[in-house]
């Protein structure tokens, strides 16, 4: 049995997989590498990737033993779902793992917003003393709206209601009763609703053809002033080119994005040189814990796969 991994993976995963007596490549620059990718796959029943890999029809197509595709992850954009449905190959995808790292980073994010406290150091350290420059804002009593109230957007709302914020919500698959509205204190709204009302938004959605630049020009003017938009979901749900129109116009206030199109981004993106603008290189997920258990998760369900029980962690078709 083969398994290559593409991407960065934590030590307990890859031992899981060599505890089986498999032979596992593990080569996290691989995913660069288009032409030696391909011929490795050829011999492989197992391919594990991040968000960097592209599974594609193609890449798909030099993978006649593949069994199982695993992602170190939650997203799914970067693999072509129906060629693997029409292969019959599984994905097992990190569920949940990394729900709670995201949760706090978007929290971390509503703090850097308020309280300026990295630039506050810097004026210090520099010879400053500037209280009234650095005088900030308390985030209770503000109001958070989420985009997205599934596992992540639920453990955000807990969070959030603990610091005294208002959450509402806007999810068009989530019912009045459903856990995230009914035990997290998330109320459910509109859309418009939630962009006019709020202080804060969160984004918690998956990219597909229907959230693709879900967030423009013509959002971004229904939306407070002095609103902080947070996305920590995936960059391509934002179009970037007219978020940056809009913070330099003060349309809205300010943005924290932790993904973005093309990551890394060009030097001359517009929106590394915009100050009301925090870019952090896709880290939410990214923390000590939600990544041992990441990688315990998904080998251990991908065991589960070649030993015929299908994995709660499983998808099949298109989402």
């Amino acid at each position: 049995m083969k398994a290559i991994i593409t991407e960065l993976n934590w030590p307990i995963g890859i031992e899981l997989l060599q505890e089986q007596g498999w032979e596992v490549l593990y080569d996290p620059e691989l995913w660069k590498d288009r032409e030696r990718l391909q011929m490795e796959l050829q011999n492989a029943e197992v391919i594990i990737v991040r968000n960097q890999t592209k599974v594609d029809a193609e890449l798909l197509g030099w993978g006649n033993q593949l069994r199982v595709i695993g992602r170190l992850g939650v997203g799914l954009d970067n693999i072509d779902l129906q060629t693997a449905a029409d292969r019959n190959i599984p994905i097992i995808f990190g569920k949940n793992a990394n729900a709670t790292s995201v949760a706090e980073y978007v929290i971390s994010g509503l703090f850097a917003s308020a309280r300026f406290l990295h630039g506050a150091d810097r004026d210090v350290k520099s010879g400053g003393w500037n209280r009234k420059k650095y005088t900030g804002v308390e985030v209770a009593g503000k109001t958070l709206g989420l985009i997205g109230v599934g596992e992540i957007g639920h453990r955000v709302a807990v969070r959030a209601r603990a610091l005294g914020l208002k959450v509402i919500g806007y999810d068009p698959f989530v019912a009045p009763y459903d856990f995230p509205a009914a035990e997290s204190g998330i109320e459910l709204v509109e859309m418009d609703r939630v962009l006019a009302e709020s202080d804060y938004i969160s984004l918690h959605v998956p990219l597909t053809a229907h959230t693709r630049h879900l967030f423009n020009r013509e959002i971004f003017h229904k939306m407070k002033r002095t609103a902080i938009i947070i996305n920590s979901a995936r960059g391509g749900i934002i179009h970037e080119v007219e978020l940056n129109e809009a913070l330099e116009n003060g349309v809205i206030s300010g943005a924290i994005l932790d993904v973005l199109e093309q990551e890394p981004p060009p030097p001359d993106h517009p929106l590394l040189k915009r100050p009301n603008c925090l870019i952090t290189p896709h880290i939410a997920g990214l923390t000590e814990e939600s990544q041992i258990r990441t990688a315990e998760l998904v080998s251990n369900e991908i065991i589960s796969e070649m030993e015929g029980k299908p994995s709660l962690c499983r998808v099949n078709g298109r989402r």
